[in-house]
Formats: C-alpha cells, sequence, structure tokens
C-alpha cells in the first residue's frame, strides 16, 4: 500500500495554472483544482493594512511521501509562497485511498 499524502494550496485566483506546471515538473502527476472564496478579508485588511483577494484556486495534490519535498518546494517558490498574503500551503496524510492505485494500473 502507498504512504500517501496530500498537499493541500490555497492561493490567489488565476495562479494555479503555473503553480501546478510547476509542481508536475517537480514531480507531481497531477491536479485538483477547486475555486473558493475566503472569509474574513475584511478583518484582516482592518487589522493589517493589506488588501487579500478573496476569490481562491485551491490546488490539491496526491503525492507519494517519500517523493513530497521537492513538490511541496516548487509550490513554495512558484507561488511566492514565502511572501506575506500570497496564500498558504499545508500537508495532510492520507488514509483509506481508492482509485490511485486503478488508475496506475491502467497506465502500465
Amino acid at each position: 500500500m502507498l504512504d500517501v499524502v496530500g498537499i493541500i494550496t490555497i492561493i490567489e485566483r488565476g495562479k494555479a495554472e503555473y503553480v501546478v506546471k510547476k509542481a508536475k515538473e517537480a514531480g507531481a502527476k497531477g491536479a485538483t483544482v477547486l475555486y473558493g472564496r475566503g472569509t474574513g478579508t475584511h478583518e484582516a485588511h482592518q487589522l493589517f493594512n493589506i488588501h487579500i483577494e478573496s476569490s481562491k484556486e485551491i490546488i490539491i495534490i496526491l503525492v507519494e511521501k517519500d517523493k513530497m519535498k521537492p513538490i511541496y518546494d516548487a509550490i513554495v517558490e512558484a507561488g511566492k509562497l514565502n511572501e506575506p498574503g500570497a496564500g498558504i500551503i499545508f500537508t495532510v496524510p492520507v488514509e483509506n485511498l481508492l482509485g490511485l492505485q486503478y488508475r496506475d494500473s491502467i497506465q502500465e
């Protein structure tokens, strides 16, 4: 059984295509992009005096744990996630995964 983690990235709308491209160059096999809207932007604007775009893209990438680090680093660099207000990234353990192995067996 694969040891898989999910890399979740939330960035401003319009940046996902580039970030996913860089993640694939670093070894990701694919990604799912969802669209969302952040909340609390009014409060953040008042507190930090910075503009935060409320339209978001959420990128979900499933990857084997031992291949995660270069993909994670590529996403951070491509999304400029070290800069304040650029977005967030985090990883989650994945359990009870079904479907990924089937997809891999078709490609063989």
